[in-house]
């Protein structure tokens, strides 16, 4: 294992931690300030023993000659995989806060208790480890990602399809992936050249899919003054998926069937036929075969799309592959954030892998997107997982009497704001945003209105000051709500310190409400 590098100006603290990490077998190597570890980076040589890479990073805040904080900046942009622990003093409480934000995988509060320290740096590099193991495994641009068998069975499908034009029925349920399926057909196709045009049969309007999907003539209907290219048509010399296609109603699959029959259609008003050449791929949720006894699909129809099916297994039945997807999945909402990627803990991890994943592979996404935004530290603990993975209701938002009238419905919708959706009405989602949950801007001005107008008959000002109490009063109540009571932790999710946090619970009189 490479070395744990430590860097502080305090010789003490230096070889307090070389004796502790030296007694758990671990490599040391120690720095007095910041540019010697940057001079150090520069110089490493994993096949030399004594200019190894750091497995881990332990750094003070404060030091001469440039900040704790300044180091991790330019370590994340040199090794973004790199494991750093910033320790402080706990007056820089805030500044650990920033740490996170910037990066860190931890902090590390002086005075420190050295088993604790140790525990602490033991969690990082085997998080360190299980990172480098990771790197090695996933590709950085894949467009599909599982090692369970079932999944490896769907591999092995497309690429014995991959110089074949025949129609393919996906199966699989909402959420798994078959859309991506059905990308990686057409790209790995005679047709690759050609356009991938998807269209869903459950999301259109009946009276509006024929013309969707065929195209229609000038005149045709109301409202149709120019000629239109349907999908098929655009789809032209490529492949046209169609989703959903258990959903698409019964005189149109008589449509569908005799274009895949002898290859022509009629636009909507036409009368001269147009010749498709189309590869077409389709995909359900539903069990067609149940649908035709049912009367509600064409059997004709039903043997026309299943030349070739694949099944895409349900993520509950594949959930080895729920450590690469999460970290695949982790590592792409913080591209598109413009964050540092966080981490999964052993124990969350864990976790998320008993869990049923009902929205499958599409739920894990949404589930990373929401870690990414909504976890206070790096490193996700169980604690930071959502409520529907944790099994558990959202506590309510505090112990006092509820307020009626506007004020309720104002205090209702601060709470919802600042709370995330999944704890509200149990779906799971990403952080509102401000113009979804506007109607509670709006009782709050209706409120400010009812209470100015009240102040102006009676000549007394506190508008400002009750406002104020009760906005900051719901934010900390439901800060604290969802962290169940730890300070530290709702401080970190408001973007505030735990001094302020503490001095707001004083003036609000919240102080003795039982809370850490």
């Amino acid at each position: 294992m490479k070395p744990i590098w430590i860097v502080d100006d305090d010789p003490s603290i230096r070889f307090v931690l070389e004796k502790a990490l030296g007694r758990e077998g671990w490599a040391t190597r120690s720095f007095v300030q910041t540019r010697d570890v940057l001079t150090a980076l520069s110089d490493v040589d994993a096949g030399d023993p004594a200019r190894q890479p750091p497995q881990v990073l332990v750094s003070d805040i404060r030091m001469p000659g440039g900040s704790g904080l300044e180091l991790l900046e330019q370590i994340r942009a040199q090794q973004p995989g790199l494991p750093v622990i910033i320790m402080t003093a706990y007056s820089d409480l805030d500044s650990a806060v920033s740490a996170f934000q910037r990066g860190a995988f931890e902090y590390l509060p002086k005075p420190f208790d050295l088993p604790k320290a140790v525990e602490l740096i033991r969690r990082a590099v085997e998080e360190s480890l299980r990172e480098d193991v990771a790197e090695a495994q996933v590709p950085l641009q894949a467009e599909m990602l599982g090692q369970a068998p079932a999944m490896q069975d769907v591999f092995r499908a497309i690429g014995r399809l991959s110089q074949s034009q025949v129609t393919v029925l996906i199966t699989g349920e909402s959420g798994s992936g078959k859309e991506l399926v059905a990308r990686a057909l057409h790209k790995h196709s005679p047709v690759s050249g050609g356009p991938f045009v998807a269209i869903n049969t459950a999301a259109i309007p009946k009276d509006l899919l024929e013309s969707e999907l065929f195209g229609h003539e000038r005149g045709a209907f109301t409202g149709a003054q120019t000629q239109r290219r349907g999908r098929f048509e655009q789809a032209e010399g490529g492949t046209l998926f169609l989703d959903e296609i258990g959903d698409m109603p019964f005189d149109l699959q008589t449509r569908l069937l005799r274009v895949l029959s002898d290859g022509h259609f009629y636009r909507v008003g036409g009368h001269q036929a147009v010749k498709a050449h189309v590869r077409v791929i389709a995909a359900t949720h539903q069990d067609l075969e149940l649908r035709v006894r049912d009367g509600a699909f064409r059997e004709d129809l039903f043997h026309r799309l299943n030349v070739i099916r694949l099944r895409l297994p349900a993520l509950r039945e594949r959930r080895e592959d729920v450590p690469m997807l999460t970290r695949h999945f982790l590592q792409q909402s913080a591209r598109q954030l413009g964050v540092e990627p966080k981490r999964m803990g052993a124990d969350a991890m864990q976790r998320l892998q008993t869990f049923g994943f009902p929205g499958n592979v599409r739920q894990l996404e949404n589930i990373c997107h929401w870690l990414t935004v909504m976890a206070p530290a790096q490193v996700i603990a169980v604690k930071d997982l959502p409520p529907e993975v944790l099994g558990e209701a959202m506590p309510p938002a505090g112990t006092t009497a509820a307020p009626s009238g506007v004020e309720a419905a104002v205090e209702e919708g601060v709470a919802r704001a600042f709370v995330p959706a999944a704890a509200v009405n149990g779906h799971l989602a990403a952080p509102l945003p401000e113009s979804t949950d506007a109607d509670w801007v709006q009782l709050l001005g209706q409120q400010a209105r009812q209470l100015l107008e009240h102040t102006q008959a009676h000549g007394h000002g506190e508008v400002w000051d009750q406002l104020s109490r009760r906005f900051e009063a719901q934010l900390i109540r439901s800060a604290l709500a969802v962290t169940h009571g730890r300070r530290v932790e709702a401080a970190q999710r408001l973007g505030i310190g735990r001094n302020t946090i503490t001095r707001k619970l004083q003036e609000l009189g919240m102080d003795e409400d039982g809370f850490d």
